[in-house]
């Protein structure tokens, strides 16, 4: 009998990266909660950011002297350092709930709390004072930003801002220039496996083009250079309906495991080939606050058997080939468009590298962990490619920073809406999407 001949031209070889994980100061390990206030996280990011813009301040306003809120002067220049606090005439209070009336209440907009008679103040250790002047808008600015202000106190005991100085993109590591092929990492999120929107024909063509099981030869030879894939958050959706306390039948039981099942399946096809890194989202089953932890491995016996499936933080913090990528599932900018406004969601992702900071509105509107002696979300280290899930449409940018940093911004789409991925090229960061469809006659 002879031996089939393989065309060896037809045999596709993947490519391969080098992959670290900076995930570890989002990890909680030995943390213990003891009933601490959430005042230790704000301290600590207060003492961490106003050291950073101390030192900006020589080369900013040389001339003034900073000083505490304490230590203000009516009608001295002077610059103050301190956290913004934003009072909002729409922000939802618990005890409003409680209130008989509640009726009398203005209708508030789901979608965004922004009053034009919100008002900024400014808090140190030493004490607080409300803002003035034009300089500040507090539509741009939310709850929990550090910033160094150049003004003067007014007789009326308001702080005259007339500059502002923000942290700025934090130091960037250098891109490598050795990298001279392409080499792509695919983002997804919003699979919303197990809900009515999920179309999961749509999920396994997907799988099926990354992996290189669909397309002619020219398709599979590019499907070879996806090094790296990264789900962003809100895998699966379980019927909000059975969770509420009571104890469940049989039946219910399958129905909460089944969209897992059902994901796992479709997660170990990817695993097989490809390096698989797995977020958590305000959806799946994890710790609601952030950082969100890793789902355990056990939710995914079938991809949790290949050393490729990663299941990670949120916020994500890794590199590929030296290409610094951070990302989150999603809560951080969507509540920024609750509290302040913008643009774009884009917009409020340059505002949260301008600030250092990826989540400033933790712990005030958004839910967190409360540390003691850190605040992992400052951004210590400017990343290549910044990543947000979850969003209503794909967005792109690239943000120069004034040290020549530069970033990839990226918003990716709800999958199970829009049936797009994001592909990445990490030669030159720059970004196109895959789009899915199907349709019955």
């Amino acid at each position: 009998m002879e031996a089939m001949e393989i065309d060896s031209q037809k045999i596709h070889q993947r490519k391969q990266s080098t992959y670290l994980s900076f995930d570890e100061s989002f990890e909680i390990h030995k943390e213990i909660y003891t009933g601490q206030q959430y005042s230790q996280i704000y301290f600590a990011r207060l003492h961490k950011m106003r050291t950073l813009l101390y030192s900006l301040v020589p080369n900013w306003k040389a001339h003034l002297t900073v000083c505490t809120v304490l230590g203000l002067e009516q009608g001295k220049e002077c610059i103050i350092v301190g956290t913004l606090y934003k009072h909002m005439k729409l922000k939802p209070c618990i005890l409003d709930e409680y209130s008989k009336e509640r009726s009398s209440a203005p209708l508030v907009k789901a979608h965004n709390f922004v009053h034009p008679d919100d008002c900024l103040i400014l808090e140190d250790e030493s004490g607080r004072v409300k803002l003035g002047g034009t300089k500040l808008a507090p539509l741009l600015y939310v709850t929990g930003v550090v910033v160094a202000l150049h003004g003067r106190e007014t007789s009326a005991g308001e702080f005259f801002v007339e500059d502002v100085l923000e942290a700025g993109l934090p130091p960037q590591i250098e891109l490598p220039l050795e990298l001279r092929e392409d080499k792509y990492v695919v983002f997804v999120s919003g699979l919303s496996v197990g809900s009515t929107a999920s179309n999961p024909l749509q999920f396994q063509l997907f799988v099926d083009h990354i992996t290189g099981h669909l397309g002619d030869d020219e398709e599979q030879n590019i499907a070879a250079q996806i090094v790296h894939v990264v789900i962003a958050g809100n895998s699966v959706e379980i019927p909000h309906g059975l969770l509420n306390g009571q104890n469940l039948a049989s039946k219910d039981l399958s129905s909460l495991s089944e969209p897992i099942k059902e994901l796992d399946i479709l997660l170990t096809q990817i695993a097989a080939g490809l390096p698989l890194d797995f977020m958590p989202g305000s959806n799946d089953p994890a710790n609601f606050s952030l950082p969100q932890q890793p789902l355990h491995r056990c939710l995914f016996p079938g991809s949790a058997a290949y050393n490729t499936f990663r299941s990670c933080t949120n916020p994500h913090c890794f590199e590929l080939d030296n290409i610094r990528f951070l990302g989150t599932s999603g809560q951080n900018i969507d509540d920024l468009a609750k509290y302040s406004e913008g643009k774009d969601s884009l917009d409020f992702m340059e505002r949260t590298l301008r600030w250092a900071h990826i989540a400033p509105t933790a712990p005030n509107t958004l839910g967190c962990y409360p540390f003691t002696d850190r605040d992992p979300f400052v951004i210590e280290s400017c990343p290549h490619v910044y990543f947000v899930g979850n969003q209503e449409k794909y967005e792109t940018r690239l943000l120069k920073g004034s040290n020549g940093q530069l970033v990839r911004l990226i918003c990716i789409p709800k999958f199970c809406q829009t049936g797009v991925a994001v592909v990445l090229n990490m030669r030159n960061l720059e970004c196109h999407t895959l789009t899915f469809g199907t349709q019955f006659s």
